[in-house]
């Protein structure tokens, strides 16, 4: 679900996998990291859930008026969209806060998240960066809840960054109980619902939100709309492992890179390019354990990983330009053929 830049929420996203190793671990080498340590950036996580969930159910009108005055914004979403019920009933939100099943919720992100000064400098960090390359843009916030597994990350209101903790519990949380017949508890997914994935899934989110929609419906406009926001993620987590950004496992971060001249051969083979049929085009930019017409050890988003190669093509011949005007570029054509591209094996 996306919604417009200036509406209450703008995105929410669900994510892939991870499996750490050496490959990827280190920024391109080939661009320079710029000094960002006198940039502030000081961050404090609110956690809403612990406010939410500490609240005395004998004084429930009370607590619930007090939390939509200290989280005016994120409150609107969180009681009108995320659970849609009024906060004028508090018998609902007495019952939520005291059901067992939410409780032992609480309870287990507590255990997971009781702590999260590690999250916050690494937030910390990325904003460093984020202001560094959007200096225009407001320094963002981010804020802890429970989503009821509805909703991993979004972004509301001068880039307000939630994040629904109960989606990175760890691969051991029995989320196929959940609910065994949606897509989105699907092993390869629930292998990132982790803790080192949180902030990257969160800043996507934010980059979502600035990007907005692609410009089109052919496989080139999503592709290279989806390398433009691969392209910002890796500015701004310099340090972090490709297979993290990408959403794939080390040994497909590999395969990419083995194999950039095969799939862009397939894409041109099969007029992929050029297609605007979603049923073809779908796994080759959306979430997907594979990609189709290439080899099992290929990851989903095949397409993604080569409009990355494109835009960092580009950005190459034209270093002047800044990551707020890459994002604007409309015409996925022009980027491509002013990048000259050409794949490597």
């Amino acid at each position: 679900m996306t919604c417009s830049r200036g509406s209450l929420l703008v995105a929410f996203l669900f994510s892939l996998s991870f499996l750490i190793s050496t490959s990827g671990c280190r920024p391109d080498s080939s661009r320079e990291i710029p000094d960002v340590s006198d940039i502030e950036a000081d961050i404090s996580i609110r956690r809403f859930e612990q406010d939410l969930f500490g609240l005395d159910t004998n004084r429930m009108a009370t607590g619930l008026a007090g939390l939509k005055e200290s989280y005016p914004e994120f409150s609107t979403i969180f009681f009108g969209q995320v659970l849609g019920v009024p906060m004028a009933d508090t018998a609902f939100y007495r019952g939520f806060i005291t059901h067992p099943a939410m409780r032992s919720l609480f309870d287990t992100c507590q255990a997971r998240y009781g702590n999260m000064q590690d999250i916050e400098t690494e937030f910390e960090q990325a904003f460093r960066y984020f202001r560094y390359y959007f200096p225009a843009e407001p320094a963002p916030t981010v804020t802890t809840f429970l989503s009821e597994f509805t909703m991993a990350a979004f972004v509301f209101e001068d880039n307000g960054l939630a994040v629904g903790l109960d989606f990175f519990l760890g691969d051991s949380y029995p989320y196929r109980k959940i609910d065994p017949n949606n897509p989105v508890f699907s092993e390869y997914l629930i292998r990132t619902f982790n803790r080192s994935h949180l902030v990257s899934k969160t800043v996507q989110a934010l980059i979502d939100g600035l990007a907005g929609p692609p410009p089109g419906n052919r496989l080139l406009d999503m592709m290279v709309h989806n390398g433009k926001k691969l392209y910002t993620l890796d500015l701004l987590l310099p340090y972090t492992p490709d297979s993290i950004k990408l959403e794939v496992t080390s040994a497909q971060v590999q395969w990419l890179q083995d194999n950039e001249l095969e799939m862009w051969a397939y894409f041109l083979k099969e007029n992929l390019l050029y297609s605007s049929d979603w049923q073809n085009i779908r796994k080759l930019v959306d979430f997907s354990p594979h990609s189709p017409g290439m080899p099992p050890e290929a990851p989903g988003r095949t397409a993604n990983w080569v409009g990355w190669q494109i835009v960092k093509a580009y950005m190459k011949k034209h270093p002047e330009t800044t990551l707020p005007q890459l994002l604007a570029l409309p015409d996925a054509q022009a980027l491509m053929d002013e990048s000259r591209y050409k794949p490597g094996r």
